[in-house]
């Protein structure tokens, strides 16, 4: 999704070395986003540009934050939403599919930034409006954070990657436990 793809070029090293990139800083990543979701703006970047996209990800990690501590009741924050999308709007397109079925695409109709804005705000909206917010998650590794939507059918996963944070988190609860048991026999 855009949205988690997005909230993720804050990242923080899972391994927990304190180590911490705002990848919209870095044209390489930037670009490959921007290609990734055919974004049609012109990189790179000025400090401005930059700045409102830093914004829309803080006000969005902060409406996922509310999510996965709880929280139902989104009055003003759905107001800020709509605010990021309004600047943005789109052109409806019905596709004929190769199966014979329909699809409908949308393409921003200003294409630039302010377009890129709204349409990442927009995939937000989405998953909201499809009562999916129940499925947003933060990695339980405290040094990760990183967003995800939780695809599983029981929704229980806990990690981003069970092979990378699930693997850590469970070596160092199990160090942790060790070193309990030798403190206890001493």
């Amino acid at each position: 999704m855009i949205w988690d793809d997005f909230l993720n070029s804050e990242w923080h090293d899972w391994r927990g070395t304190g180590k911490y990139e705002d990848r919209l800083l870095n044209p390489d990543h930037l670009h490959s986003f921007m290609n990734q979701y055919h974004f049609q703006v012109k990189l790179p970047l000025n400090s401005e540009e930059i700045h409102e996209l830093q914004q829309l990800r803080s006000f969005l990690r902060e409406f996922v934050q509310y999510i996965v501590a709880g929280g139902r009741t989104f009055g003003e924050r759905i107001e800020e939403l709509n605010h990021w999308m309004s600047a943005g709007p789109v052109l409806r397109e019905l596709h004929k599919n190769e199966d014979g079925g329909y699809t409908l695409n949308y393409s921003t109709v200003h294409p630039g930034l302010t377009g890129v804005v709204a349409d990442i705000a927009a995939s937000f909206a989405k998953t909201l409006s499809e009562g999916e917010f129940a499925r947003m998650r933060i990695c339980a590794n405290p040094d990760c954070l990183w967003i995800y939507y939780d695809d599983t059918r029981n929704r229980s996963k806990r990690y981003c990657d069970d092979k990378m944070c699930g693997n850590l988190m469970k070596v160092r609860r199990f160090r942790a436990k060790k070193k309990n048991l030798s403190s206890d026999r001493h």
